[in-house]
């Protein structure tokens, strides 16, 4: 079947909010063997929302909007909806009771009950963090229609509890998804590595770039759901042949999940310094349920003296290297692992920019130390100058320190060669 996607919000259009619901349902409806067709974004109006809807009836099968559900004025998008298919609004007495009970005994006024008015004889979609629920529908010409709220936070859990579920209600087929999380080497690199595979009909493979990362989606269709992941497994089994060690995991949602899981598994710990980053990767750990299991603590030292006076950095490796340096960082990492006791210490410093850089240590170049009670590693960023920007500068140094981690853990090579360096 094919689909487009229709984002409503002239917050939108005017670039206050950027548009990552597209994103959310695009990958969504791939991994259900869904075609996206076409995707746009139209302004809180009705006539021009209207006749989006009109043209994506003309050329799609499943119509999927976002936004546009809540409370205010300018929330349109249902009415519009309904209007168009012919379909009054109803009240749905489950959504204004759970309207009611968000709001724990304050009034609640005519604009938010309006949310509980849905399309008559629509499959009702629980918000399960908000107020405004979605909904699903098929118009009289067969189209199917699908309604979900703007905030990611909203529609990411009602797109895979409920939105997901209803578009394959119909399917005879199941379909099943493998996710291959690849560090070190990028998308394009990877889709050279692998034509063969990304040409396939069922399952398919598809390469995807992330953060200063990348993945293979790997999709089968089947009768049910053994059998579709038995169709997936020879293609993840060839990609760990082809990508070997630069795989960190298989259907884990990051770097750091990965790393804490094994951590947890060998009953390992974990300490962090941090300079450039400001404690990303520390957070990046304990956003992770469980983190208090193997991460120790997390410092950060901007400053020399501060370096100094928590870590043990001595003065003179600063005077003579400097903060950004190898030596430095194989002293911040050999410090706080003694400081906290734990089998690991990961530093970090590095000149993340803007400003900063010089000649010799330009903007990018960061290092990234590991240590245990024997050895201590150390890896270096090259400088990349400003044209990455300080996000992805801080992003992928973390990553690298988790990287690292990982192939300490894992007892691989390549502990000191920079994912930077590494072909893209």
């Amino acid at each position: 079947m094919n689909a487009e996607i229709i984002s409503v919000g002239t917050e939108l259009l005017l670039g206050h909010t950027i548009n990552t619901d597209a994103s959310y349902v695009a990958r969504e409806l791939s991994a259900i063997g869904v075609n996206l067709l076409f995707a746009s974004t139209v302004g809180d109006n009705i006539d021009r929302l209207k006749e989006a809807l009109e043209n994506a009836y003309r050329r799609s099968d499943i119509v999927i909007t976002t936004g546009g559900l809540g409370p205010t004025g300018d929330d349109l998008t249902k009415e519009t909806i309904a209007k168009s298919a012919g379909k009054p609004l109803v009240l749905h007495q489950e959504s204004m009771d759970r309207i009611i009970e968000y709001f724990k005994g304050r009034v609640v006024g005519e604009s938010q009950k309006k949310q509980a008015y849905l399309p008559e004889g629509c499959t009702v979609f629980p918000n399960d963090w908000g107020t405004a629920p979605g909904c699903g529908f098929k118009t009289d010409s067969g189209k199917i229609v699908v309604m979900l709220p703007g905030p990611p936070s909203e529609l990411i859990p009602m797109l895979k509890n409920y939105a997901v579920p209803y578009l394959m209600k119909d399917s005879n087929a199941v379909i099943v998804s493998r996710i291959v999380r690849v560090f070190g080497l990028g998308e394009g690199y990877v889709a050279e590595l692998i034509p063969d595979l990304t040409d396939g009909a069922n399952p398919t493979a598809a390469t995807y770039a992330k953060d200063g990362e990348m993945f293979v989606r790997v999709t089968a269709r089947a009768e049910d759901e053994t059998r579709a992941a038995a169709l997936c497994e020879p293609v993840v089994e060839e990609l760990k042949k082809r990508l070997g060690d630069y795989i960190y995991g298989i259907d884990v949602e990051s770097l750091e999940e990965a790393v804490v899981q094994e951590l947890k598994k060998q009953r390992l710990t974990l300490a962090t310094a941090e300079s450039c980053t400001g404690g990303l990767l520390s957070k990046r750990i304990t956003d992770n349920p469980g983190a208090s299991e193997v991460f120790h603590m997390g410092v950060v030292t901007y400053a020399n003296d501060i370096k100094t006076l928590l870590l043990d950095v001595p003065e003179e490796t600063l005077k003579q290297y400097g903060a950004v340096s190898e030596q430095t960082a194989r002293a911040m990492a050999e410090g706080v692992r003694k400081k906290s006791g734990s089998d690991f210490g990961v530093a970090i410093t590095g000149i993340a920019g803007p400003g900063g850089g010089t000649a010799e240590k330009p903007v990018g170049l960061v290092y990234v130390a590991l240590s245990d009670k024997e050895h201590t590693w150390v890896r270096k960023m090259p400088g990349t100058g400003t044209a990455k920007g300080r996000c992805y500068i801080r992003t992928l140094a973390a990553s690298n320190a988790l990287d690292m981690v990982r192939r300490r853990l894992n007892g691989l090579g390549g502990l000191e060669q920079a994912a930077y360096t590494l072909k893209k």
